[in-house]
């Protein structure tokens, strides 16, 4: 039986009432753990992250899809290794959120939810603008004022209501926290489980496309860590299914002006670290106080992985080598190029190793960073 969860284990709720946390913690909610996949599972005529609607806890013919998924995986020479490129930023609004998105909103849709808000730094707003637009939902989307113009003028091309906050990105969550409060529905991939439901394809995807088998390493650029959490939980119920003998090392690659789980990770913390956060290019992963730093703690100490801190001055150069190769993408996914690096540099990761690198964001969302 599929069940909400509180984050310390002692509280569980129904999946057929939509919540955002616990109502009797506050705390964020998880969902019960999944049963995974076996190859024969997979939907191979299915064209989106529904191809693996057996493991998905949403009714598969209640969807709200846009093609997401089946993003290429693409060997490359970058970095002076020979990793392999997720290119997430293919998705139908420009980034990875959609995998996420699509199953929370097909979720939400089957129960009746009509009005949606969320925060954002921008492609998390982008993706539910765009399946709520698809789903026949209203949205309305909070996201710091520094935040990049292509960005906003897409939530709004959708026909989303989008409200610049002021200052940093934490006070863009307060004040969505405010509206939640009041009763408008809180569809935030920070706090809803069932976005990671829809991350855990990324797993799902990067093993069939390795024929069933795992990578050594996996790269992934983190904000919150939505990405690294769907990772942790979809290579795990493969293991516990006995589909894959060994997960991938997973490494949270971070901004150094805003490395919030690269703080807690080397204090090994489960809870948010202080950091002394300054602006960065990489605006889409830059938070200061992530919801899940337990879960994330999780998926890196499960993994045998870790975190690593990019330079500010590292980031750019990044993004124009991964373009060099074809690989046009925002700031914040390139700091996981940069990133990859950084491993590889220190001996964390080898050249002869199976490395994927997860590029998140499509580079036409922050056009503004190469016009500075």
């Amino acid at each position: 039986m599929v069940e909400y969860v509180s984050q310390d284990g002692r509280h569980r709720h129904p999946i057929d009432v939509p919540i955002w946390r616990c109502p009797s913690t506050g705390q964020p909610v998880n969902l019960t753990p999944g049963d995974g996949l076996d190859p024969g599972d997979v939907d191979t005529a299915e064209r989106s992250v529904w191809r693996y609607a057996k493991a998905l806890r949403v009714p598969a013919a209640a969807r709200v899809s846009l093609g997401e998924g089946l993003t290429p995986l693409v060997s490359t020479a970058y970095g002076g290794g020979r990793p392999r490129i997720k290119c997430e930023y293919l998705a139908p609004s420009g980034s990875f959120k959609d995998r996420g998105m699509a199953v929370l909103v097909s979720y939400l849709k089957v129960h009746g939810v009509t009005e949606v808000m969320l925060d954002s730094s921008g492609n998390a707003a982008a993706s539910l603008a765009c399946y709520a637009a698809a789903a026949g939902m209203t949205a309305r989307l909070m996201v710091p004022g520094y935040t990049s113009p292509a960005k906003v003028a897409q939530v709004r091309v959708y026909g989303a209501e989008v409200e610049l906050v002021p200052g940093t990105r934490q006070d863009c969550a307060a004040a969505a926290l405010r509206l939640a409060e009041a009763g408008l529905f809180y569809a935030s991939h920070n706090w809803q489980p069932f976005f990671v439901e829809g991350t855990r394809t990324l797993a799902f995807e990067i093993w069939e496309q390795y024929g069933f088998a795992v990578p050594d390493n996996i790269v992934i650029p983190a904000g919150y860590g939505s990405n690294l959490m769907g990772c942790h939980l979809g290579f795990g119920e493969l293991l516990t299914r006995g589909a894959i003998a060994r997960v991938p090392r997973l490494f949270a690659a971070q901004p150094a002006h805003a490395a919030a789980l690269h703080a807690a990770f080397q204090a090994n913390s489960d809870t948010p670290v202080p950091i002394d956060a300054k602006p960065t290019v990489a605006e889409g992963i830059a938070t200061t106080k992530p919801v899940r730093v337990k879960e994330n703690m999780a998926a890196l100490r499960d993994s045998g992985g870790g975190t690593v801190a990019v330079p500010e001055d590292a980031i750019l150069p990044a993004m124009h080598a991964l373009a060099r190769q074809g690989f046009f993408v925002e700031p914040s996914s390139a700091v996981a190029g940069a990133g990859y690096e950084m491993l590889l540099a220190d001996g964390t990761i080898t050249s002869d190793q199976e490395t994927v690198i997860v590029l998140t964001g499509n580079g036409l969302k922050s056009t503004d960073a190469l016009m500075g």
